[in-house]
């Protein structure tokens, strides 16, 4: 069995929009040696990736959706494009502010972004299906990005992709959410000012894919190739789907299309969205997506050849000129991807809204503090809280342990902390305060605003201490979710750190556009005044 492991000791805190001070490798451990790799090579839902080399070939940077999280828009770096290394987050807030504080919006904001260098700059468009295109810009992708501008409001509009063309001037090139706009499958290209802040005129359709054939056609990547426009963009959905390319002489068309990759006859379906990468020491690569239901949208690399003026993903077996994609294949002609010295696991996790101070701190001597999150009534719905903190899915079968410990004053009954996993549904498994002792309960809910709860027994206090006008009680407790295949969860718990006992199973599902997550949480009845608080104090993440 082949694990990496990460023990956690302390966390440098929430980095968005700071410099990284360590990043964690998020790839496939099977992938770190020899000279073939094979697909996932990320199993983790880094969902509509996107990535660019460095001028000079040496890096290759990925960014890819967030949604409501914060901090959002991760960043991840890699000098062989099979091992990946999350570094960043180009975001420490969803813009705009105020309609990501508080509830979470599941589902809701940054979508399918498309990251870009031009002019010595990094540039990472995102499309807000309620809002319109965002644009930030930094010169270093591992350092600060800039504050985030509106490039055009508008409702429905996403996938953004930026195009700088020979002459200086500017497109942007996007698809459209049914949702939102009650129209899609169709791409636009609008005309940008040479700054890239905003568009000129209206958009012009450049592919209807209202035609029969390539329906729900969205997330266009715009390059240029020997005098071509190229349009790389899904069709088909998300999991039955097929990679297009549209190619022209004019930006604004009219623009030919052709079938590059398609499931074909092996287990990857969709084969969806991505970015076409290129270098004179790698070629030509293609990074994508697969939708794996609760593992949300892992991430795959495929060779890429060109042939008469198309590309061709994936490998050719019958010569049409449409791929199919490679479970298993020679890595790119590049230098190894350095694991980390100094891995920063705090890394992995986000909060479901925009932060502010009431969620939780870092702590001394451990990860993270979170704050008891009171409830509006008396029902536990951990889908509306915002301060959760949770990760992805990091692997098809993992063990996350974790030692936590759980604070409620005398008077605080009811205040309840844990670890969860949460997607749709979600199964928590923690501690709730009762008179002098604390009750073990596990909970299911499948249905918002209801939780069937089974108890598991009392526990004494680890500690009971003088705080203010009331004691305070602590409760030291081991935490435990094994996942293994078809995202079955089992969670268990323990007072000593050796010996657990099963809570219960659970089975993920996925969330809103997102895969299923785990993490910790705390919440306090809507009547109690003291919040109470869990520490996370270390953790073990075994990946298999």
């Amino acid at each position: 069995m082949n694990c990496k492991v990460f023990l956690l000791v302390t966390i440098t805190g929430m980095l968005g929009c700071v410099p990284a001070l360590g990043g964690i490798l998020v790839s496939e451990p099977r992938n770190l040696h020899g000279d073939t790799y094979t697909n996932p090579i990320i199993h983790a839902d880094y969902s509509d990736p996107d990535v660019v080399a460095s001028p000079d070939g040496g890096t290759f940077w990925m960014t890819a959706s967030s949604f409501q999280d914060s901090p959002g828009l991760p960043i991840l770096k890699s000098t062989d494009l099979v091992n990946w290394e999350l570094v960043n987050y180009a975001i420490d807030r969803v813009p705009p502010y105020d309609a990501y504080n508080g509830v979470p919006q599941h589902g809701h904001g940054v979508w399918a972004p498309s990251i870009k260098h031009h002019n010595g700059e990094y540039y990472i468009y995102w499309g807000d299906p309620d809002f319109g295109v965002f644009m930030i810009k930094t010169t270093d992708p591992e350092g600060v990005w800039s504050e985030p501008v509106l490039v055009r409001e508008a409702k429905g509009m996403i996938d953004p992709t930026p195009f700088w063309d020979e002459d200086g001037k500017a497109y942007l090139a996007n698809g459209w959410a049914g949702s939102r706009a009650g129209f899609n499958s169709q791409i636009t290209v609008s005309e940008m000012n040479a700054e890239g802040t905003a568009t000129i005129g209206h958009p012009k359709v450049v592919y209807d894919g209202n035609d029969g054939v390539n329906h729900t056609i969205e997330g266009p990547k715009m390059y240029k190739r020997d005098g071509y426009y190229y349009i790389f963009a899904p069709a088909g959905g998300v999991v039955n789907g097929w990679q297009l390319v549209m190619r022209s002489r004019n930006v604004f068309g009219p623009y030919e299309s052709k079938i590059v990759m398609a499931q074909g006859d092996t287990d990857i379906n969709g084969p969806h969205q991505g970015a076409w990468v290129s270098t004179p020491e790698a070629g030509d690569w293609f990074v994508h997506f697969q939708d794996r239901d609760a593992y949300g949208r892992i991430t795959h690399l495929n060779p890429m050849t060109w042939v008469d003026g198309w590309p061709v993903i994936g490998i050719d077996k019958d010569g049409d000129g449409c791929g199919d994609p490679v479970r298993k294949h020679r890595k790119p002609a590049l230098q190894a991807t350095p694991v980390p010295a100094v891995q920063d696991p705090g890394l992995l996790y986000q909060w479901e809204a925009n932060y502010n101070d009431h969620f939780g701190f870092d702590i001394p001597n451990g990860l993270k503090r979170i704050f008891g999150h009171k409830l509006s009534d008396d029902t536990t719905d951990l889908r509306q809280v915002p301060n959760v903190w949770l990760m992805k899915f990091p692997a098809e079968n993992f063990t996350l342990t974790s030692k936590v410990r759980i604070s409620a004053k005398q008077t605080s009954e009811g205040v309840s902390s844990g670890i969860m996993v949460i997607g749709t549904d979600y199964g928590r498994l923690g501690l709730r305060k009762e008179g002098d002792m604390f009750r073990v309960q596990y909970a299911v809910s499948t249905e918002p605003g209801k939780e069937e709860v089974r108890d598991l027994g009392l526990v004494k206090p680890t500690r009971v201490y003088e705080a203010g006008l009331y004691p305070n009680l602590e409760c030291d407790l081991w935490l435990r979710v094994e996942v293994s295949k078809e995202a079955q969860c089992r969670l268990s718990y323990s007072t000593d750190g050796r010996g657990f006992k099963e809570a219960g199973l659970f089975k993920a599902d996925r969330g809103a556009w997102m895969g299923a997550k785990l993490g910790f949480y705390s919440i306090v009845p809507a009547e109690i005044r003291e919040r109470g608080w869990i520490d996370i104090i270390t953790s073990d993440l075994k990946v298999k």
